[in-house]
């Protein structure tokens, strides 16, 4: 008796610990943001789905609002969606409006400035679909290239027709040209040229490990079926021949979680905990955590942290879970090393205590 009672002792005071491990700071209050990216050290550009576009001192603790040219409809889960910055240039991916409520996702890129954004297109995926379902879509670069995931927008089996856009992992230059090594130009003839991959549902985190170059990208399931893994040239993820372990909303099966012939993930998740942004983590403040996945979730409202060294034997820790609600994106500082994230309606700073 005295064992168990010291145990629970034990466990809840190392519960506790864990909580106070980090503390969390509000930065400012914000409506639906969806993407970030930091300009300098002080200034994060961001997004908000309903359609601002605004720069954010995180010391000074002030807003302002860029005015854009987007043509954008906000739309169920679309409206502004992911934006990077590089070298005085910002690309934004949004739910163009391509008439008759017909949208999709779509790419473009426009110089950095404080007053005004003029964009110019770059991609458009096609075909447009009338549906608020499933746009993707996160923006990484490698190099020259611009990664861009764009979802199947609730269509199912068209993730499995390279002839169509939706459903797949986009690879173009920053230009917005096409690479002369896309898989159209290789071994698969019937794949729109800007395709790089097939087969994903709805893909909302992608992001460039700064340790083996590879992009990483995380993808919502239905119910359940939710993953982590890498992004493959020329290959599939199954989208919707295989399930991924979860069930569709109805709860009749899907298909098998993987088989031979598609790509299989690094980390499943049944059942769901709605996968959003990911990063690999670079950095001095949690520096014991350096080449993890940080892993975000907007139902479960965790942080995830996965130690992916081993892909047969993923370690898999939950850092933090209803601290600040839904979690849509995280950066990590270019300086320091601490975390922020976009919860559903604010800035938020994760450092050690």
């Amino acid at each position: 008796m005295k064992l168990k009672f010291f145990l629970i002792i034990f466990l809840f005071v190392t519960k506790i610990s864990l909580a106070e491990e980090f503390k969390f700071e509000k930065i400012i209050s914000l409506d639906k943001p969806w993407g970030s990216t930091f300009i300098n050290d002080d200034i994060l550009l961001i997004t908000e789905k309903g359609g601002k576009i605004k720069l954010i001192n995180i010391k000074k603790k002030n807003i302002k609002i860029i005015d854009h040219n987007l043509n954008f409809l906000e739309y169920g889960q679309g409206g502004l969606l992911d934006i990077i910055y590089k070298d005085k240039v910002v690309w934004i991916s949004y739910t163009e409006n391509r008439g008759n409520w017909k949208t999709s996702t779509s790419i473009a890129k426009g110089l950095f400035d404080e007053k005004k954004i003029k964009f110019e297109n770059i991609f458009q995926a096609d075909p447009p679909i009338d549906s608020g379902y499933h746009f993707g879509s996160r923006l990484a670069i490698k190099d020259n290239y611009l990664f861009a995931s764009a979802g199947e927008r609730g269509k199912g089996m068209i993730a499995q027709d390279p002839s169509k856009h939706p459903g797949s992992i986009i690879r173009i230059h920053l230009d917005g040209s096409i690479p002369k090594d896309n898989p159209k130009f290789l071994n698969k003839k019937n794949w729109l040229p800007e395709i790089y991959q097939i087969g994903v549902r709805n893909p909302q985190g992608l992001t460039l490990s700064p340790f083996d170059g590879k992009i990483y990208i995380s993808n919502h399931g239905a119910k359940g079926g939710d993953w982590f893994g890498e992004v493959k040239k020329e290959e599939n993820y199954g989208w919707k021949i295989l399930g991924w372990g979860g069930k569709n909303y109805s709860g009749t099966e899907i298909g098998p979680k993987w088989k031979l012939g598609f790509t299989k993930a690094i980390q499943y998740w049944i059942p769901s905990i709605a996968t959003s942004a990911i990063t690999i983590y670079k950095g001095e403040e949690f520096n014991e955590w350096n080449g993890y996945a940080l892993v975000t979730s907007l139902k479960d409202r965790s942080l995830r942290k996965l130690d992916f060294s081993d892909q047969e034997n993923v370690k898999e820790e939950i850092v933090f879970k209803n601290k600040i609600g839904r979690i849509r994106d995280i950066q990590i500082h270019p300086s320091d090393g601490k975390l922020f994230f976009l919860s559903e309606n604010a800035l938020w700073l994760m450092e050690k205590n």
